[in-house]
């Protein structure tokens, strides 16, 4: 694939979860995604999920999910085919996707499905490591700080996914001017590398 950069189909994604981790049990509370190319939106994804469980005090300290929140929310067995219904024939991108990753994958497990695989996808953190060598830290409102976007981190799936998608466009700028405009070289640099 040698097409342009601003070609492709990327949904960008992002889960809040009731802990950190999901082979012990915690659970995806909010799942979000935004489906783009080059500048346009195309279409939008966002739901709460009711985990069947408690959330932890430290992940409520962080997103503010409630329980009565996720009383009448669907349950991931009905959220899950809808979301990889809304991903079909893009590329995933999301800000450490190793964790949003592990609890998509965790879900599926959990259902008796097969993981996300054969599809490429892309780590924003990494590309913010990389891009962005000497940074103190690498929060996503602190890396979104640094490139002057205007917004504050909420902590909630789509307004991460937001803040994600406008720190993913200064990046692909960043690497337009150092001539890094192709699908495939774009990939070798900063496809997630499954394990």
């Amino acid at each position: 694939m040698t097409e342009n950069i601003e070609e492709v189909e990327f949904t960008i994604f992002d889960t809040e979860t009731t802990g950190l981790n999901p082979v012990s049990g915690d659970r995806i509370v909010e799942l979000a995604g935004l489906r783009v190319k080059g500048k346009a939106r195309i279409a939008e994804f966002d739901t709460l999920v009711n985990p069947q469980r408690g959330i932890s005090p430290g992940a409520f300290a962080v997103n503010k999910i409630t329980p009565e929140m996720l009383q009448g929310a669907p349950r991931i067995e009905k959220v899950m085919p809808e979301f990889l219904a809304f991903i079909q024939g893009s590329c995933l991108c999301s800000y450490n996707a190793e964790f949003d990753l592990s609890f998509l994958n965790q879900e599926l497990k959990l259902m008796g499905q097969a993981v996300i695989a054969d599809i490429a996808i892309f780590d924003v953190l990494t590309m913010a490591k990389r891009l962005l060598p000497g940074l103190t830290r690498y929060a996503l409102w602190f890396v979104a700080e640094k490139l002057g976007i205007k917004l504050t981190q909420k902590h909630r799936a789509f307004a991460d996914v937001e803040m994600t998608w406008k720190v993913f466009s200064k990046f692909k700028i960043i690497c337009e001017q150092k001539g890094i405009t192709n699908f495939t070289d774009f990939s070798n640099l900063f496809a997630f590398k499954f394990t």
